[in-house]
């Protein structure tokens, strides 16, 4: 089993939900700021006269865990909807799972998905 962790844009959550739903057994969608390599937003300050730079991007992190024969099916699927061809798309990262436990119905491992 793996792990897929992706960080993308916080607007292209919604495209990412719905290239994965179909995929996955479920997922977490979750929302914060980030900082990377994208440009980070102009705010305009007090009447309209000033602007600032933001410190940092709203971020979207999607985390699912899958069969290792999905990975590339769910990477793929991710990374197309999150593309825009700019820098500050995302980034997707996978890691091994030892194990897993659905709470409900105890099942495990592959089972548990």
């Amino acid at each position: 089993m793996k792990r897929i962790e992706a960080t993308v844009q916080v607007d292209k959550a919604g495209a990412v939900s719905d290239a994965i739903k179909d995929i996955v057994g479920g997922f977490t969608i979750t929302e914060g700021k980030g900082r990377g390599s994208g440009k980070r937003q102009e705010i305009r300050s007090g009447r309209g006269t000033g602007s600032f730079t933001a410190e940092y991007n709203k971020v979207a992190t999607v985390i699912t865990i899958v069969d290792d024969s999905e990975v590339e099916k769910v990477s793929s699927a991710i990374a197309d909807a999150a593309f825009t061809g700019k820098g500050g798309d995302g980034i997707i990262i996978v890691n091994n799972v030892e194990s897993a436990l659905n709470i409900a119905s105890k099942k495990t491992g592959s089972e548990a998905l």
